[in-house]
């Protein structure tokens, strides 16, 4: 039976018709004289009524019907009876009486409710992908994700971008974490990668003269996941000749004002807020600020020398920082439930957490271990600078830089969700200014902030040419000519413009410590398009998955992938990585024990 329509578009003008529908079995309620059973497909649900007088065989068929049994039903299509419609559904104002009815499929009893399926693990989830991508939700989520992807295509086509494919079986760079590796069985003992993104291809295609590319990219990383990573996961990568860094932010803006408009009806006001990269991790301690709250971090550096507080001392003579912010009234928490703040605070990465309960900010009203190492003069000022009232909680950390602002900024983000300080819709930024290089304690050597082929400031660059390359200072001063586009405390974008001149490249090279040696073998194919008239290009990649994810309200990805794997970075539905046998092993000259 060849269905008439899709359960979610009955209207008033189908009422009167005799039509034929086909799904799946969402709900059976059996009334006695009358059976009714919620239909769905991927369009939505609606209403059959099975009546001994419309259809004595289809009555009795339909008793027994049960979840997710695959049914074409035909009938007339009439209106609900007064006081009976359902209004939380576009076809509850109809339903269809049927007088035929073929069973296409049954079904096992299910693993976990398709209706309920929040209560079943994600695990199970996983397992019964099938099943789980079903539910209304899922499909939604797939849904938008698809139209995502279309007006992005349609809105670069319509700039003037080519889609361009690029290799998946590449050669393995250093691009911040893992490759995938692939074994040649022609090249025996010689492996392609699957690229992290397609970086070199797109420069290439730069100098080839194609001066507007994009691509909506699958990529490939073997990191350790969490909720907002995956190993294969999707990039709106696009790159641009004859462009500056505002060239690029125009493009996107236009992109996420148009997607969000025509995809959840939702008016962004542009340009974009923008925060130079050291003003971020200055105010938020990170450079991926939520802007939907405040709670910012302030530095207590002075205040903290005008006491005897010797931890605060001794983390800034060694010359850490000493910062905090300010609880929202949280005076109250308990001495047992400040010692499991000063916990979570270690687990982050903190030596301990110092803290003051303001009882009354005008004098006479701080409570803490350490209020006795401070004047009272002193601890109004920090009460004032942390726009503390009576009933807040003053936390402070004093260490390294890097764990004063990564401590601060998982607890401003922790607190937010706790006390409801975190507003609804979406709010974008802008990072800017980054550095050009950061150090790497552990190898005792810079490192590109981004990627090795991106461009210092133009004003930054004979310094970088003729400078002291053992010159630290001189080093980190260096600024890079990239930019990261930030939604709701997600980093959902990062991109830069690109080295063009040889010498320039040559420089970054020498300051990563990549010998010429290395990095012809690692990049030398781009090298040496260089050489041949390269034009000044950038670019940026978005990352589509976590896009998607946030406009949908997800809180893991997987949620908008439709096969996704775990955080062990495995498929639960088709067991995969799996073994192989032992044949196409010796076919690709690889042996899986370890000396």
């Amino acid at each position: 039976m060849i269905r008439d329509k899709e359960c979610g578009e009955i209207k008033e003008s189908d009422v009167g018709l005799n039509l034929t529908l086909s799904g799946w079995v969402f709900r059976r309620r059996d009334h006695g004289g009358l059976i009714f059973v919620d239909l769905r497909d991927r369009s939505g649900i609606v209403q059959v009524v099975f009546s001994p007088d419309a259809s004595g065989e289809a009555h009795e068929l339909a008793h027994d019907l049960r979840s997710e049994y695959v049914i074409s039903v035909s009938g007339e299509i009439r209106k609900r009876p007064a006081g009976t419609e359902n209004l939380n559904i576009p076809t509850g104002m109809f339903e269809m009486y049927a007088n035929k009815l073929e069973v296409l499929n049954e079904s096992s009893p299910l693993p976990f409710s398709i209706e309920d399926a929040g209560d079943a693990s994600e695990a199970l989830r996983l397992k019964y992908r099938y099943l789980d991508l079903r539910r209304p939700e899922m499909q939604k989520n797939l849904i938008i994700r698809h139209k995502v992807t279309k007006i992005i295509r349609d809105y670069l086509d319509e700039k003037g971008f080519l889609e361009i494919e690029t290799p998946v079986l590449t050669k393995s760079t250093p691009e911040g974490a893992r490759d995938y590796l692939v074994p040649s069985r022609l090249n025996p003992g010689f492996f392609y990668a699957l690229p992290q993104s397609p970086q070199l291809f797109k420069q290439i295609l730069m100098v080839s003269g194609f001066e507007k590319y994009f691509q909506i990219v699958r990529c490939f990383r073997d990191e350790d996941l969490r909720a907002d990573r995956q190993p294969e996961f999707t990039q709106v990568d696009l790159e641009m000749s004859f462009i500056d860094r505002e060239d690029v932010i125009k493009v996107i803006e236009g992109m996420m004002k148009k997607l969000f408009k025509d995809v959840l009806d939702v008016e962004l006001k542009t340009p974009f807020e923008r925060l130079g990269f050291h003003e971020s991790m200055e105010r938020f301690g990170n450079d991926k600020p939520d802007l939907r709250f405040g709670l910012e971090l302030k530095d207590m550096a002075d205040l903290s020398e005008k006491g005897s507080f010797k931890v605060f001392l001794d983390a800034l003579q060694s010359g850490g920082r000493v910062k905090a912010i300010n609880s929202k009234g949280m005076a109250n928490l308990s001495r047992r439930e400040i010692d499991l703040l000063t916990e979570e605070a270690i687990s982050f990465g903190a030596k301990g957490l110092a803290w003051i309960k303001v009882k009354s900010a005008s004098g006479g009203g701080f409570e803490s271990p350490i209020t006795k190492f401070f004047p009272e003069e002193i601890l109004k000022e920090m009460a004032q600078r942390l726009e503390a009232e009576e009933g807040d909680l003053m936390l402070f950390v004093a260490d390294k830089e890097k764990v004063v602002h990564d401590v601060l900024s998982r607890m401003r983000l922790e607190f937010g969700k706790r006390l409801n300080m975190i507003g609804a819709g979406y709010k974008f930024v802008w990072l800017t200014d980054f550095p050009l290089l950061e150090w790497n304690d552990e190898e005792g050597r810079f490192e590109a902030m981004h990627h090795p082929f991106t461009s210092p400031m133009d004003e930054d660059i004979e310094k970088m040419l003729t400078g002291d390359m053992n010159n630290k200072e001189l080093l980190f001063s260096l600024r890079a000519k990239a930019y990261d586009i930030v939604l709701n405390g997600n980093e959902i974008g990062g991109g830069s413009i690109r080295i063009h001149r040889r010498d320039v490249q040559r420089k970054m090279f020498e300051l990563l410590r990549i010998s010429e040696e290395e990095a012809k073998v690692k990049f030398g194919f781009l090298l040496d398009a260089l050489e041949y008239g390269a034009p000044p290009h950038g670019g940026i990649a978005l990352g589509l998955d976590r896009l998607v994810m946030i406009m949908v309200g997800a809180s893991s990805i997987r949620d908008v992938i439709a096969f996704p794997k775990t955080s062990k970075a495995f498929c639960l539905l088709s067991s995969t990585p799996s073994g192989v046998e032992p044949k196409q092993l010796k076919e690709l000259y690889i042996k899986t024990e370890l000396p």
